[in-house]
């Protein structure tokens, strides 16, 4: 980068809001350009087809492909890309995976405009940039013993009482009133988590080893 050329942006968010209120964090600064925004993993990958930008803002919970899934499969195309995942979630085995999926950062919604634009421009030195929540969760992923269901979340507990009552995605979403996709990130969380085969295999785990009342 030189001082004539800012680092381009893009932002990966299915919430207008969110887009709109990055868009303006972006523009508080001379040396960050925002590019692109993108609703969803499938048109970020069409976005990148038209002008590569420096780095991508990405958060996880989307409808199709998530914030993981399409970190993937933008840095199989163009491994040369910085992707900061963006999102609220701090759950340890997000944070691995972000990073496992080839994110070079990872930063909180609630981040200050000062750290996120640091983030950008130290990723876009190749400097991995992370939240001190996210640092906590590798060092607890290194260093406990894990037990099936311990690192299930509070919320991710409620799902998978509702998974274990019959409740499919969009019952769930109804009864905790949350959206379909978070529905289905949870649930899917909960299977990956117990190392399950399917939905069955996770309720019946959640039983035996009393993860729900």
């Amino acid at each position: 980068m030189t001082a004539n050329l800012p680092i381009k942006v893009m932002v990966v968010d299915d919430h207008p809001v969110v887009r709109d209120g990055l868009k303006n964090m972006l523009l508080v600064f001379d040396d960050l350009e925002l590019i692109f925004e993108a609703k969803d993993g499938s048109e970020a990958l069409a976005l990148c087809r038209e002008d590569l930008p420096d780095v991508i803002l990405m958060d996880i919970i989307m409808p199709g492909m998530d914030g993981i899934q399409t970190t993937r499969a933008i840095l199989d195309q163009y491994p040369q890309m910085k992707i900061i995942i963006l999102t609220s979630y701090t759950e340890d085995k997000l944070v691995q995976e972000s990073l496992e999926a080839g994110a070079i950062g990872y930063v909180l919604k609630n981040a200050s405009i000062d750290d996120l634009a640091n983030a950008v421009r130290a990723a876009h030195t190749g400097k991995p940039f992370l939240a001190p929540e996210a640092t906590m969760a590798l060092i607890r992923t290194k260093t406990r013993p894990h037990m099936p269901g311990d690192d299930l979340s509070q919320r991710e507990r409620q799902v998978l009482a509702l998974v274990a009552e019959g409740l499919n995605n969009e019952e769930i979403a109804e009864r905790l009133v949350i959206s379909h996709a978070t529905a289905r990130h949870h649930v899917s969380a909960c299977i990956r988590k117990l190392d399950a085969a399917n939905r069955a295999e996770a309720a019946a785990l959640a039983v035996k080893y009393n993860l729900i009342s």
